[in-house]
């Protein structure tokens, strides 16, 4: 699998490499199917190719396609557009087969295989049972492991009602505080590690460079990393699952994050939190589970009062709401949470809908 996965990164850059020539050169824009339909005559130049399934290669081709539309329709909504890049040696950690020549079964004594076209039977830990049609399948390495991700075609099914709606304003101070009081603390897994991840770092850079013990080096910080990563999308996973859980109508504020992390004294701190994937993860399990998550704007949901509906100005420093005009004491998050929802239940103040 090694062999193939660096094949796929050199032919990655090679059709990159082709786009951005002929473009550069000769005001030719290469298409996905001529580069596609090359391979057949790559593989005569490049027998090694031939030891490759030919949907992956295409699937290679497909990435590179992907890459530039992206690039376009970043310049056309006026964000930076990032010209795609080639892939150095470890930055290229994946590839698919996307739609056969694989399978998966078990023997006699229950042991999982994965067969893959032109690698052969691999041996498997399946975490849990696969459901609904496979369609894709993707080995995936990370660090020195190796994983298969498989897509399935599953039909949702819907959970029952709760006949129960939340706010949710998220923070730095608290993870999450809910319209109806409930106050989840924010973990910061990364600041928690971080006095570790300095110390590691230090180690390394006074490694010599090119040496087997600045790769072990290097594979310890990277593992730490992983570690903190994986801690931060298994906290995002089980908090949007009793969410969707617990509630039919899920209201959030539609945070700007890539403007907000351009202040640098905050950056680090919004980054760990991981607002935008809770968000995305709580939206694709309330679709699939007949549920709605409602995405409001941000604009003075903690200064408004929730219960007069005055505006109450405040720095962010002060994490209580008193307000003057009727006297009403409450959390500052809290009071954000129920304007939060409020403005979700009500057509009028709704920005973005999804599920």
């Amino acid at each position: 699998m090694t062999d193939t996965l660096e094949a796929c990164r050199v032919l990655y850059n090679c059709a990159l490499e082709q786009r951005k020539t002929a473009y550069k050169q000769f005001n030719i824009s290469v298409r996905r199917l001529a580069q596609q339909v090359e391979l057949l005559e790559i593989k005569e130049y490049f027998p090694e190719y031939k030891q490759i399934y030919s949907q992956v290669l295409q699937e290679v081709i497909l990435r590179v396609d992907t890459s530039f539309q992206n690039f376009f329709r970043r310049i056309k909504t006026g964000e930076k557009p990032g010209y795609p890049r080639f892939k150095g040696r470890g930055w290229y950690d994946s590839f698919t087969y996307p739609q056969s020549g694989f399978s998966l079964s078990a023997n006699c004594k229950g042991n999982q295989k994965l067969k893959l076209s032109k690698i052969g039977n691999i041996k498997v830990k399946v975490h849990r049972a696969v459901k609904g049609k496979i369609r894709t399948c993707t080995i995936k390495k990370e660090l020195n492991n190796w994983y298969v991700c498989l897509a399935c075609k599953v039909d949702p099914e819907a959970l029952p009602k709760t006949y129960k709606d939340v706010g949710i304003d998220v923070g730095l101070e608290k993870f999450k505080a809910q319209s109806d009081g409930i106050i989840t603390p924010n973990p910061r897994f990364l600041r928690e590690a971080e006095a570790k991840l300095k110390h590691e770092q230090r180690i390394l850079s006074r490694k010599k460079k090119g040496s087997n013990s600045r790769q072990k080096q290097r594979n310890r910080l990277a593992k730490l990393h992983f570690k903190v990563k994986n801690q931060r999308l298994d906290f995002a996973h089980k908090e949007s699952r009793t969410l969707v859980n617990n509630y039919d109508v899920i209201v959030f504020e539609d945070l700007k994050v890539k403007n907000m992390v351009k202040n640098h004294h905050l950056a680090k701190s919004i980054s760990d939190a991981a607002w935008n994937k809770f968000i995305q993860f709580t939206s694709y399990k309330a679709e699939s589970a007949g549920k709605k998550v409602v995405l409001v704007s941000p604009i003075n949901t903690s200064q408004i009062c929730s219960k007069c509906g005055n505006l109450v100005k405040k720095g962010l420093s002060v994490r209580v709401h008193k307000c003057p005009y009727c006297g009403l004491i409450l959390d500052r998050d809290i009071n954000a949470a129920i304007n939060i929802l409020r403005l979700g239940t009500n057509p009028g103040g709704t920005t973005a809908l999804a599920g």
